[in-house]
């Protein structure tokens, strides 16, 4: 294999720079536009196109490999791409209206390095480029760039750009890492620099200017300059494969990723996420490098980060699908339509999807002068019979939330679903991570299994009900997480089935407490009927044989459109007139009334939450009409 030539290539990367025009603008350079951005300090990345990069190694013949080695030796060629920049940088067109303390320490090391070259001869004082730069070099995935799973990533992908996806599991704080490293010499005053390339580094010992050095008395002491080095933002994540991708009998793996610059803060605990990036290896260091040997740990530098599902605050509806969507809006039975295209392979379940469609769209969120909250989002739990597809929706409802986490009862604990302490790998310090509940914040926790969970950890999720927050002092940490979760939960019969001879209460066998947090208790029984076990069963057969329901009288609604249509009915913020207050407190007072009646048969514990859980769902229907106040039919 021949020595490759890092000075013809670094003249291909200024050649590219350089010559590259887009199809968008032809007449303009992209990149030295981009650079230009830099050197008028309104950018501070310059982000490398690998689909821009192909697109021109296809017009020149001796780029041919260009692309493949820079995907093989990704790390070398971020250097040569910086050089590059720094070598065609334009003068800056924009005049600064005054200067920070980054131009007043750089026209300081300048001067002094002007002097030291023309009066002493020294050329340890002499400014490393990283120093000088402004920006920071990212290569930005392909259009043909191979997805693969963390567990496909493997040694001989060393050094390789590679891209994966997987769910944030922990995501530690910013802090900031020292790049270049400044040292002033107490005796002489003499200031060096010391590009730091690892997460480790030896500082120099001695003093090398020539005054120093030509002392009888013992040289000067060097100090770290911290004002006068340079520091980058870095974070560390901890990324996790995907539960689909894991094989039989194995655990999911896990990876850390790097953050770095801007990339900073583009991660948050349960996103699933698209990460490009460099595989590394990181070598043991301390006492963990005798127990470990020639054995190295690995990691991802960051390049590029994209979110797998958009949040609702983040989605943008284009003016195409906005406009289509307002047709939706005025069909007949826009609801029915809605809930029907949730999980339209699981028969039947009407009045239940209605239910789930309001899940999603939640009421409004309230906030007091005094500080007091009042929650908008909808807790529902689905009591049923085994085998009525329970399950299969708080699955779907996972896929088609933005920003959903499913558990099981008996998987998990009060711990695993509010928080954990653990001990960070980087400060050895104690921290907090996020369980189910916290992972889910402005999203919905779906709880399967619900009645299998020890008594001791359903306590658990009282406050993130009512509260939406998980209060933590344990080993020293006190503090309260933001857990604005809607939970939805699936549990069976006390008897295992719906025994029509006890009680609701022994049926249920939930707590009172529990249960009045709840705003809609669905009661599902697998009743035998002929016409109806037919149809299912039909149903069910084209399913399995077709891959998908058979002709509908409706055409299902697709997953982006129905995603779409919620997130913008989420933007307004409904309310209840006053000509609909007596309404509905006379029929709070009727319901009250009734399940005094009822006695020992009554369904439900109706309280003051059960108010607010009407208010809750009349807001979500108004949201659903995209209407600014609650109607009345």
């Amino acid at each position: 294999m021949a020595i490759p030539d890092y000075k013809a290539e670094k003249e291909k990367c200024i050649l590219f720079l350089k010559s590259y025009r887009s199809e968008e603008e032809p007449r303009n350079s992209k990149y030295m536009f981009m650079l230009q951005h830099i050197s008028n300090r309104r950018r501070q990345t310059l982000d490398i196109s690998l689909t821009d990069l192909e697109e021109f190694c296809v017009k020149e013949e001796k780029f041919r490999d260009f692309v493949s080695d820079v995907q093989s030796n990704a790390r070398r060629y971020i250097s040569l791409f910086a050089e590059a920049a720094d070598d065609v940088m334009p003068e800056s067109t924009f005049a600064a209206s005054e200067e920070d303390s980054f131009d007043v320490l750089m026209r300081q090391r300048e001067q002094a390095e002007a002097l030291n070259t023309h009066q002493q001869g020294d050329t340890a004082q002499l400014l490393p480029d990283i120093l000088r730069r402004r920006f920071r070099v990212y290569f930005k995935p392909g259009v043909k760039c191979e997805m693969r799973s963390i567990r496909t990533i493997r040694a001989a992908d060393v050094g390789h750009l590679v891209t994966f996806k997987g769910i944030c599991t922990r995501v530690g704080d910013v802090k900031p890492l020292i790049e270049v490293a400044c040292f002033a010499c107490d005796g002489c005053g003499f200031e060096i620099y010391q590009e730091v390339l690892g997460e480790t580094f030896n500082p120099i010992g001695k003093c090398p200017s020539g005054f120093c050095t030509n002392r009888v008395v013992p040289n000067g002491q060097l100090f770290l300059e911290t004002r006068a080095s340079k520091f980058i933002k870095y974070q560390e994540v901890r990324v996790q494969e995907l539960s689909e991708d894991v094989p039989i009998g194995h655990i999911p793996r896990s990876l850390t990723v790097q953050v770095k610059g801007d990339l900073t803060r583009s991660l948050g605990p349960g996103d699933i996420v698209n990460i490009t990036g460099i595989f590394l290896p990181k070598p043991f260091t301390g006492f963990k490098a005798m127990q470990a040997g020639l054995v190295a740990n690995t990691y991802i530098e960051a390049m590029a980060v994209t979110q797998c599902k958009t949040r609702y605050s983040d989605f943008s509806v284009s003016p195409d699908v906005l406009s289509k969507l307002q047709q939706l809006r005025h069909e007949p039975d826009i609801y029915g339509s809605l809930a029907q295209s949730i999980a339209p392979e699981i028969f039947g379940h009407t009045d239940i999807k209605k239910a789930l469609l309001l899940l999603l769209c939640g009421g409004v969120k309230r906030s007091l002068t005094d500080g007091i909250k009042i929650r908008g989002d909808i807790h529902i739990c689905l009591m049923g019979d085994p085998g009525v597809a329970k399950s299969q929706l708080l699955k779907h409802i996972v896929t088609v939330a933005p920003r959903g986490v499913y558990t099981t009862g008996r998987g998990s604990s009060g711990v695993g679903l509010t928080a954990s302490v653990q001990r960070d790998t980087v400060t050895g310090e104690m921290i907090l991570e996020g369980g189910a509940l916290v992972l889910a914040d402005n999203g919905i926790c779906c709880i399967d299994e619900f009645d299998k969970m020890d008594e001791s950890d359903r306590t658990a999720i009282h406050e993130v009900m009512e509260q939406q927050t998980v209060s933590i002092a344990k080993a020293g940490i006190t503090t309260t997480l933001n857990a604005r979760t809607a939970v939805l939960a699936a549990a069976n019969p006390a008897y295992g089935r719906y025994n029509v001879y006890a009680t609701p209460q022994e049926n249920i066998n939930l707590p009172a407490a529990l249960l009045s947090r709840f705003d809609l208790m669905w009661l599902i029984l697998d009743t035998a009927s002929s016409e109806a076990d037919i149809a299912l069963a039909h149903h069910v057969l084209h399913v399995h044989r077709e891959g998908k329901p058979p002709g509908l009288a409706y055409s299902p609604i697709i997953l982006e459109e129905l995603r779409a249509y919620i997130a913008h009915a989420r933007t307004f913020d409904p309310n209840v007139p006053i000509e609909l207050s007596n309404y509905i407190a006379s029929a709070y007072a009727e319901m009250r009334q009734v399940e005094i009646d009822a006695g020992e048969k009554a369904m439900g514990y109706t309280t003051a939450r059960t108010l607010l859980s009407i208010l809750r769902l009349s807001e979500a229907l108004a949201r659903l009409r995209w209407a600014d106040q609650v109607g009345f039919e």
